[in-house]
């Protein structure tokens, strides 16, 4: 295995023509395979957001519609609390009142009605009670009642509490549990609780005094007039296409109680219990599910939320979704159609890019077989004519014209060999007694040279350097105005060559100024060294923001110096972005002034640039102002602080240098208050480091 991919490996590097297929076939193997990737995981991250956007959608209409229904029991029973027929039977039997209560339930369709006294004990229902009843002031809505205000809940009552209400009430929420896979385990055989919407409200006699609560609800076990309105109005017709249906469901804790979701034909499936994973999320964490779930037989794009009583605890939950499947299967569908035409363009690409390499490399292989003849001592094999019109078929034709002048000119050199190997033997001798004295000349020479290199190499080279700088710099120009918005593929190159050369312009002008300093040196004047440091921090100030580095500032220089303004900026510049590229990652930049006393007097300024950065190893601190000594390996001259030390030394200033590797540097500038000036390179301490 090793070996063929070696060898494969050996043929890539060594054949144009492997490498041309390659370059052909590698965006057609390589690229479409990865686009197709990318296309089916967007595509089911867009289905999957799609779906549950659908389904949080319905799931609200759903809760919109299930919180009306809520509402509708509540205002009925307030409004039949309030009405005049209950108020006129005020004081009348139990028996008329309840005889009243059964006429008025069947009508606001609820299932039960019952007036209670200000202890919350039955005075009359619309169902015969037992003989003996409890208050039923611990039910939340009872107990607002009697507090004077109506509410209405959805509640959880015991199989007892619906027997007291009625025995029917007891058999219509009955409902046998059926067997559910993915469910939660059981023990119970039967559901026999019921999901109520109970609602009371507060009755008063004509001086509004409380004299009972009116108390009603609806079974919601088995309401199937409900859930199918649910649905209607969530999943309209045509509102779901490929052949999904919509589906809609009352639970009772995680039992459905009321469904049009089918077990099997028309059988709904009452009795059936919601998988484990939704029941821990919606009524174990109270969270809602949005998404595929397993429901009864099938997946379902389904949407729970959970059902709250009047004590706040999760009785049931609403549920609303509709079949996966045809939307899953036309997702495939798509997908599998968007993969063969893929598939199908990748193929007649390659085949048609295979055919335009073939007329590409053929003259490439006639000429390495000429040049593998020519090295096997076949001096006369040429390509000949091809039918490539190209730059390779002109170049298979040059190819040939230079094989012929290499061929005169091999005949040739062999000739001037000959003659050359006669007259090295001849002055062999005299090179060999005159070796010993143009050794000792050269020695001399070398040493001579040495001494006025760094003058004469400077300068000269500086200025002949500067010409075609600058023919570059202004072809450039040219070049870019005549192109026009031709040179856009190429504006990347034209500016690179424009930065490069500006930077071989600045360079060159650095090394005038450290050459011949007096030719950049301006006058002189009063400064003002807290007005400068304030200038510079100014110019410097975006290199600072995008660094974020911070600056502290302490300006107490009380005198000014002689210097030149210009050149003062320049050092302090200098030094202040040396500071910035020492701290990469941020830090802190000291600026301080100060007045420089010596013998007691007043002798001028110093200024204080340091910052918190890597340091100086010891080794580079004796060499830091040297002419082209520098730590920035790739970037930089090395000229930056040899010419900043002449500048001040011009002037009858110094800079010293205080740094240590880890803590940061400190540059002091000691400036005079009457300049003493010395521009000459030979001058004493010109070339001076501390």
């Amino acid at each position: 295995m090793r070996t063929s991919q070696r060898r494969w490996a050996e043929r890539l590097e060594r054949s144009v023509r492997a490498k041309l297929l390659v370059l052909v076939l590698a965006p057609l193997l390589v690229g479409v395979p990865v686009l197709l990737g990318l296309v089916w995981t967007w595509g089911d991250e867009a289905y999957e957001r799609l779906l549950n956007f659908k389904i949080s959608s319905d799931l609200v209409t759903a809760h919109e519609y299930f919180d009306s229904v809520r509402i509708g029991v509540g205002r009925e029973v307030q409004s039949l609390a309030e009405s005049h027929q209950l108020a006129g039977r005020l004081g009348t039997s139990p028996g008329a009142m309840s005889a009243l209560l059964a006429e008025l339930a069947p009508g606001r369709r609820l299932d039960f009605l019952l007036l209670l006294d200000r202890e919350g004990r039955p005075l009359a229902a619309s169902r015969a009670l037992p003989e003996t009843v409890p208050p039923r002031s611990d039910w939340p809505v009872v107990m607002a009642a009697l507090n004077g205000s109506a509410l209405t809940t959805v509640e959880q009552f015991p199989a007892m509490a619906l027997a007291t209400l009625s025995p029917e009430l007891r058999e219509r929420a009955w409902l046998p549990l059926v067997d559910t896979r993915a469910a939660a385990p059981d023990a119970r055989t039967a559901e026999d609780r019921g999901l109520v919407i109970h609602s009371a409200a507060p009755v008063y006699d004509d001086k509004r005094r409380l004299v009972g609560v009116l108390e009603g609800g609806v079974l919601l076990n088995g309401n199937l007039e409900m859930v199918d309105r649910i649905n209607a109005i969530v999943y309209r017709d045509g509102s779901l296409p490929l052949g999904s249906r919509g589906t809609a469901t009352l639970f009772l804790d995680d039992t459905r109680i009321a469904t049009n979701v089918r077990l099997f034909g028309d059988t709904r499936a009452l009795g059936t219990r919601v998988s484990q994973a939704v029941r821990d999320r919606v009524l174990g964490r109270g969270e809602m599910w949005h998404g595929t779930a397993f429901v009864v037989n099938d997946d379902y794009v389904s949407g729970y939320e959970a059902i709250v009583d009047g004590r706040g605890e999760r009785v049931g939950m609403l549920y609303v979704g509709f079949l996966e499947a045809p939307f899953r299967d036309a997702r495939r569908m798509a997908m599998g159609a968007l993969f063969a035409l893929f598939i199908a363009i990748s193929a007649a690409g390659a085949v048609l890019s295979l055919r335009w390499a073939r007329s590409v490399f053929r003259p490439i292989e006639r000429m390495n077989a000429v040049i593998q003849r020519v090295e096997q001592g076949e001096t006369d094999a040429r390509v000949g004519e091809v039918a490539s019109r190209d730059e390779l078929g002109r170049l298979a034709g040059e190819f040939d014209q230079l094989l012929d002048t290499l061929s005169a000119k091999r005949e040739e050199l062999q000739r001037w060999a000959d003659e050359l190997d006669r007259k090295v033997a001849e002055r062999t001798a005299e090179l060999s007694e005159a070796n010993e004295t143009l050794r000792r000349a050269q020695q001399q020479l070398a040493m001579s040279e040495k001494l006025a290199a760094i003058g004469e190499l400077t300068a000269g080279v500086a200025h002949e350097i500067n010409n075609p700088v600058a023919v570059i710099q202004g072809n450039l120009d040219v070049l870019r105005d005549v192109l026009g918005a031709a040179a856009e593929p190429v504006r990347h190159e034209i500016r690179l060559i424009h930065e490069q050369s500006d930077r071989i312009r600045q360079i060159v002008a650095k090394l005038l100024q450290f050459a011949r300093p007096g030719e950049f040196a301006g006058y002189a004047e009063a400064v003002d060294v807290n007005a400068v440091v304030a200038d510079c921090l100014l110019l410097t100030r975006h290199n600072l923001d995008k660094r974020a580095i911070g600056v502290d500032t302490d300006l107490r220089a009380t005198t000014s110096i002689e210097i030149n303004r210009s050149e003062l900026q320049q050092v302090l510049i200098n030094l202040m972005v040396n500071a910035l590229q020492a701290m990469p990652d941020g830090g802190s930049l000291g600026l301080v002034t100060a007045d420089w006393l010596e013998d007691g007097a007043l002798a001028g300024a110093v200024i204080r640039v340091r910052d918190s950065g890597h340091g100086i190893a010891a080794e580079d601190l004796s060499h830091i102002f040297d002419p082209f000594f520098t730590t920035k390996k790739g970037s930089g001259t090395g000229l930056g602080l040899s010419i900043s030390y002449t500048i001040v030394e011009r002037y009858g200033g110094r800079i010293t240098v205080d740094s240590r590797p880890g803590e940061g540097s400190e540059f002091s500038l000691w400036l005079r208050r009457d300049a003493r000036y010395d521009v000459s390179p030979s001058a004493p301490g010109f070339l001076r480091r501390w």
